[in-house]
This record gives structure tokens, C-alpha cells and sequence, in this order.
């Protein structure tokens, strides 16, 4: 028995033997990196460090479950969110090399069923332009955050996105449109994008333990929880399921995995003396595709410069020497994959803390010592920038200060405010009332309907739904909307830069009318002019008005004998009876005014 226990402990002490490092440039690593976690109050992070054709180090630091202090190993699987992008991407390398692709193509010609806001973009937008963020289109992401909408109806409302720019003018990251390129690989294998990723990435490389979906993550035996810090204090998040927008960032992995993808491509492509991307596709991945930005030396970094983008990695002049780097940022976790192909060097790091720094300190801290470059602390610029960041939002907080109009009342009752409004692309916007004030929720997110001045409100977000965590810095401006009639039509919100607000319809209220009670007002009406107008059934229970040039008109019940028009917002008709309940004229409420049509008998 003593023997066995020896070889049990022997058999660890190899294990954890093999997750360090005795590499002489990470000495004291791991106290730094402890460290860092305690300056920025983050749980935990895995790291994975490889040189050429061997991992330098894999471990994990820190907790993975932070309330029960059990430590995050080698083995945890993190989300690395927008890492994914790499994957999804590397996918369209196969159907290149087989000639089913070219990547300079209208993607149209691939997938008809993608659309775009004008046919410019349709008949000219290609898988090159997509990979590199040079559609035209902004983000627009609050469409596909959180929602329970299925990857095809994503693709589908594309269409009607607005762009901010012509068609590979301006850089702008979108990922709809790795969305697109998971479909399109899908398309043109006729298989899942979950089952290509395993198939044609993962089971090469070894990355056993990685997936693609959030359920997957918390079956798993070793998975992180993800946390948000605020003042010092972390709150554990709850997990975002990223399905529908998948090949855009719904990947979980740990160091071991991570070690071997980026091992690939510190060695072109190539794992274990096997090819795995083609040198064809490997090449321009890592070359140069669009512009991003000036990138010019700035103050803070001065030897950090030139900003481009290949195919799912950012490209830059790190300290003078060429890195490809992404990072991944998703509910409570912060990632990066980078490596430098002329220095043989590839490191990946991921954080379970949101929207985290901590990565990016790690990762360059790392590549000076691997790199032999001058100490630089990366921290301070970190903590300078940071305290910067929030210098910023407090002057544009008091600049926001200035423009409130003070002893201003809203126009209608709060219950006027209330109900679904709905985006034909974004979605579902649910307004109710909560004792005298009033809670929003749309998609995965929650707001508190605060007043601020005539019929603009704050839209602050509320974390998990407590509304002791709602922070009015936060707070978006949403306009509610009147029509001619004095009703409340619609909400605009300003969900992305670059385009005029979002515009969410109220939906009307209606009420039930029978089959006998319709019928009552079916028959012919009479304009003056003369002009016939017609009411009709369609069906069991929809009433229609049809007046002779236009359109046939269905017509929603609202209130005894009042119809609004579905289609046209402040159209109404409102039908008259006498004494005897017997209907006798209807009126048309207009915007131009009331139009009275007497019934025919």
C-alpha cells in the first residue's frame, strides 16, 4: 500500500513538473503573474507558452472557482471569446485549397441567402472583405447579444443593418461577419461549423478537451466560472450562451489545447511534421489585409506601432518585432492568442474576469523576457491608462450634467410607456412598470427606466437584475416616440455609433373580437366623391378595408368598434352605430384629419 501511495504521489510530482517551467528568462513568473492577479483583483488565468515545437509552460494560476478557492490547473477550460474568430476563419482554408472557394468572390455567389442593405454590398462583398472587417458595417452586436435568435435568422437580418461606410473604405469590426464565414464553410461542406471545428482543427492538434458551446463548457470536469471586479469586489457572472453567434466566439479551452494551436502557427501552419492550414492560406492569414488605423508610435508606447489586419489576427510592430496577436473579451473573461512567426514564440492567456487588462500585461511582460527586450512596466502604463479611462467618463458625465433640462415632466402617464416594442433586426424591447418606475428587458439585458428630461429617459443596466447595481454612468438616452394622435408609437435608442438610433415600434394592444361581432361590420361604405370602400373577413377573424387604388388594409381591434391600420402607424377607423347597434358609417382618423364613409344599404 505504501508503495502504490508512493508512485501516486511520484506520478503528480511529474505532472506538475511538467505544467512549470525551468526556462531561465521566466524566473519568478509565477510570483509576477500571483502578483498581478492580487493588483487587479482577478481570480485566475491560464497561460500556455511555447517556442518552436515545444511548451515552455501550461499552468493555471489563481482560482477557477473563486467562493470555493479551487484553483484553476493546465487543464480548466476558459471562454476565449473573439480567439474564436482564428478558428473559424482557418476553416475556409480547406474549401480554398479543394477550389470550392475563392476568396475575392461575392460571398452571394456561395450563400444567395445572405443580404445587405443595398446591392452594392451584395453583389460585391467577398469572403476576403469579411475576414478582414472591411464591409462597410458597423458592430451592430446588442442585435446578436444575448438573443435566443437562431443562427439563420441572424444571418437573415443582416439585411437590414445600416453601414457607416463604403464598401472597404474603413476598418470596423463586425461579428456578424464570422457568423457569415461559419456559415459559409458550412454551407460549402454541408456539414456544422461545430462539427468542422473538431473534425478539421481540434482532433488534429490534440485539443482534445476544447468545444464550442457553453453547455459543453459546464459539463466539463475542469471549467472556470467567469467574474466581474467592481471596487476591489468580484461577482461571479452568470454564463452567456453564444450558440447562434458561435463562429465568432463561442470556443472554450484551456493552456494544454491553446499550446498546441498556437504551436501551429508559430510553425507555419505545420503540428507535429504535419501540415494542418496550407502554406497558401497561411500566408495572407498573417499578411496584411486592411488598414486599421495610422498605428503611430504614441507616448505610453513608443516602440508599439503600425495597426493592420489579416484574417481573424491584428497585426502590429511590437518592440521591433512582428507580432499577430487577438484578443477575446466575453461575460467574465478576457483572453489573447499571440505569436511572433520570425521569432518562433506563442503565448495564450485568458482571465475569468470581464473585460480584464490582465492579459495583456501577462502576455508582453512575457514576450520582453522571452525576447531578451528592456524591462518595461507594463502594469503602470496599464493602471495609467485605466485611471485615464475613468478621468474621461467623469468629464463626459458632467458634460451630460449640463444639458439636462431640470423641472421637466414626461408627456404621458408611466403606464403610456409601457409594453413591447420590437426591431424587425434587433429584436424585443419589454417595458413594465414597478411600483412608480419602470424595468426594461431586452435580449439577455435588464434596465432601469429612469426619467431625464421630456420623453427622453436613462436606460441604465442593472447587473443579474439587482437593481442595487445599477450605475447611471452607464446610462443610455432613449427617446419614446408620439404620433399624430398623441400616442406613444415607438422608442429610439442609441445601439450603435455611426447610425441613426434604433427605432422600436410599440406593439398595439388588442382586444378579442368574434367571428358574429366582425361581421357586423362587413359591407360597402360610401366617400364623398362618390367613393366605394369595402370591409371585409379574411379568414375566421381578420377584418380588412379595402379603398379602390390602394392596397387591402388589415386592421387590428384596439377598442369597441376602433381598428388601427396594421401596416401604417396613426391610421385608424372607428365604425358608428345607432340605437339599435347597427352599424351605420365608419370614420377614417388620419393624420390629415377624420374622413367620414356613410354605409351603403
Amino acid at each position: 500500500m505504501r508503495k502504490i501511495m508512493f508512485l501516486l504521489v511520484a506520478v503528480a510530482a511529474i505532472q506538475t513538473t511538467h505544467a512549470q517551467t525551468t526556462d531561465k528568462r521566466l524566473a519568478g513568473i509565477d510570483t509576477f503573474i500571483n502578483r498581478i492577479l492580487k493588483e487587479w483583483s482577478a481570480a485566475g488565468v491560464t497561460v500556455a507558452i511555447v517556442e518552436k515545437n515545444k511548451v515552455i509552460l501550461a499552468k493555471g494560476f489563481g482560482y477557477k472557482d473563486y467562493e470555493n478557492k479551487i484553483p484553476v490547473t493546465e487543464n480548466t477550460l476558459f471562454a476565449i471569446g473573439s480567439c474564436t474568430k482564428a478558428f473559424t476563419s482557418s476553416l475556409l482554408a480547406f474549401p480554398m485549397k479543394d477550389g470550392k472557394l475563392d476568396l475575392d468572390k461575392p460571398v452571394n455567389q456561395y450563400l444567395p441567402e445572405l443580404r445587405f442593405i443595398d446591392d452594392e454590398l451584395t453583389n460585391n462583398i467577398t469572403a476576403r472583405d469579411m475576414m478582414s472587417h472591411r464591409t462597410g458595417l458597423p458592430r451592430h452586436d446588442l442585435a446578436w447579444y444575448g438573443s435566443t435568435t437562431k443562427r439563420d435568422s441572424l444571418l437573415y437580418n443582416i439585411r437590414f443593418f445600416e453601414k457607416t461606410a463604403p464598401l472597404r473604405r474603413l476598418w470596423q469590426y463586425n461579428n456578424f461577419m464570422f457568423l457569415t464565414q461559419g456559415v459559409l464553410a458550412e454551407k460549402l461542406s454541408g456539414k456544422s461549423w461545430e462539427a468542422l471545428i473538431k473534425e478539421q482543427l481540434f482532433t488534429p492538434l490534440g485539443m482534445n478537451a476544447s468545444n464550442t458551446s457553453m453547455n459543453d463548457h459546464v459539463k466539463a470536469p475542469d471549467y472556470s466560472f467567469g467574474y466581474n471586479e467592481k471596487d476591489g469586489v468580484l461577482k461571479r457572472m452568470k454564463f452567456m450562451n453564444l450558440d447562434a453567434i458561435g463562429p465568432a466566439g463561442s470556443i472554450n479551452s484551456n493552456a494544454k489545447d491553446m499550446a498546441n494551436w498556437v504551436m501551429m502557427w508559430v510553425n507555419g501552419g505545420r503540428f507535429n511534421g504535419k501540415e494542418i492550414l496550407p502554406a497558401m492560406y497561411y500566408n495572407q492569414a498573417i499578411s496584411s489585409q486592411m488598414v486599421i488605423s495610422g498605428g503611430l508610435p504614441s507616448k505610453e508606447q513608443p516602440d508599439v506601432f503600425f495597426s493592420n489586419y489579416g484574417f481573424a489576427w491584428f497585426l502590429a510592430n511590437y518592440r521591433g518585432h512582428y507580432r499577430v496577436e487577438h484578443g477575446g473579451n466575453i461575460d467574465g473573461f478576457s483572453s489573447s492568442v499571440s505569436f511572433f512567426p520570425t521569432d518562433s514564440i506563442g503565448i495564450f492567456i485568458s482571465v475569468n474576469q470581464n473585460g480584464s487588462p490582465v492579459p495583456g500585461i501577462i502576455r508582453n511582460t512575457i514576450t520582453d523576457r522571452l525576447l531578451g527586450l528592456k524591462y518595461k512596466d507594463w502594469h503602470r502604463t496599464q493602471k495609467d491608462a485605466v485611471e485615464k479611462a475613468k478621468a474621461a467618463a467623469k468629464e463626459k458625465l458632467k458634460a451630460d450634467s449640463t444639458q439636462r433640462k431640470p423641472g421637466t415632466r414626461p408627456t404621458h402617464a408611466i403606464t403610456d410607456y409601457t409594453g413591447i416594442f420590437t426591431n424587425e433586426s434587433y429584436g424585443t424591447i419589454t417595458i413594465e412598470q414597478q411600483k412608480d418606475s419602470m424595468i426594461a428587458k431586452f435580449n439577455a439585458l435588464t434596465f432601469k427606466v429612469k426619467h431625464y428630461h421630456y420623453n427622453y429617459f436613462n436606460f441604465i443596466p442593472v447587473a443579474d437584475g439587482v437593481d442595487a447595481d445599477a450605475d447611471e454612468d452607464d446610462a443610455m438616452k432613449g427617446l419614446f416616440n408620439i404620433n399624430i394622435k398623441g400616442e406613444i408609437e415607438s422608442i429610439s435608442l442609441p445601439l450603435q455609433t455611426g447610425v441613426k438610433d434604433i427605432e422600436f415600434r410599440k406593439k398595439t394592444e388588442t382586444i378579442d373580437v368574434s367571428k358574429a361581432d366582425l361581421e357586423k361590420y362587413v359591407g360597402e361604405y360610401e366617400l364623398p366623391g362618390p367613393t366605394i370602400v369595402k370591409a371585409y373577413l379574411k379568414g375566421e377573424k381578420t377584418l380588412m378595408v379595402l379603398v379602390p387604388g390602394q392596397p387591402d388594409y388589415e386592421m387590428l381591434p384596439v377598442k369597441p368598434d376602433l381598428f388601427n391600420f396594421k401596416v401604417i402607424s396613426g391610421y385608424s377607423v372607428r365604425f358608428e352605430k345607432n340605437a339599435a347597434g347597427e352599424v351605420t358609417a365608419l370614420y377614417f382618423i388620419q393624420p390629415n384629419g377624420t374622413f367620414k364613409a356613410t354605409r351603403k344599404k
